[in-house]
């Protein structure tokens, strides 16, 4: 892949704008993601700790790591990351989020460097990071292994990736497409496409051809009685990720 191409897919991105300005919403449209946001973020802060010898219960525990949230919409992640210390740039191929994502931080008083820019690009660029969060956008790009390759390039030797994304089965459809689009309405019909959902063994090989060392695999479990999320080792059923390391 040339720098000038991309995985970008069109019709994908037109699907966020149109519900770029709901972010930060907790009833709106991203309200699933920010039911899931707390143990996104407890599994994320966890591993990043994990690798990198960092102390949770520190001030700034990340301060020094350099973080890529790719595909960061409104920053749900990329604040919390950067309330931990991390330098973080939030990127987007969405042109509508970064303008939200960028007044949200100010008014939080956090300095995150937004941008416009797919992964490809900043592959281009030589840009390398310690860690990349490259959460629920697999599933969404036109090659994810070219995407993963790209996101390869951006991790330092001995960086950190985090992915995560959704299983493609019976479960998966009933849930995440005719659940939270069709009955629960909590995201409009058409988000997400079933056939580009991708099986756990599928992302792991991806990783493998992308030049990534795949560490951890993760359910994000939702429990309908107590409308509460949680982490499980064993259930990868719908929800789930991923931890994988740039060999150093």
């Amino acid at each position: 892949m040339t720098p000038t191409q991309t995985t970008v897919d069109p019709a994908e991105v037109a699907k966020f704008e149109a519900m770029a300005a709901e972010w930060w919403d907790p009833t709106g449209k991203f309200k699933p993601l920010h039911m899931l946001n707390p143990t996104r973020l407890d599994y994320i802060t966890r591993q990043i700790a994990a690798e990198f010898d960092r102390d949770l219960s520190a001030d700034a525990p990340f301060e020094g790591l350099r973080l890529l949230d790719i595909g960061c919409g409104g920053g749900l992640l990329s604040e919390p990351m950067a309330r931990l210390g991390a330098t973080v740039v939030g990127a987007d191929a969405a042109q509508r989020n970064i303008p939200v994502a960028q007044i949200h931080a100010e008014q939080s008083g956090l300095e995150i460097d937004y941008r416009c820019i797919t992964a490809e690009e900043l592959a281009a660029n030589g840009e390398q990071f310690d860690v990349v969060l490259n959460m629920e956008v697999v599933e969404h790009v036109a090659d994810p292994l070219a995407y993963l390759t790209a996101c390869q390039q951006l991790l330092k030797p001995g960086g950190l990736m985090i992915c995560s994304t959704i299983n493609r089965n019976a479960k998966s459809f009933a849930m995440a497409i005719i659940g939270a689009e069709w009955v629960m309405r909590w995201l409009p019909k058409g988000t997400h496409e079933w056939a580009k959902f991708i099986t756990p063994d599928e992302l792991k090989d991806l990783f493998v051809k992308a030049g990534l060392t795949p560490e951890d695999a993760t359910g994000f479990v939702f429990n309908p009685v107590t409308w509460t999320w949680s982490l499980s080792p064993t259930d990868l059923s719908v929800n789930y990720v991923t931890a994988s390391t740039k060999p150093a």
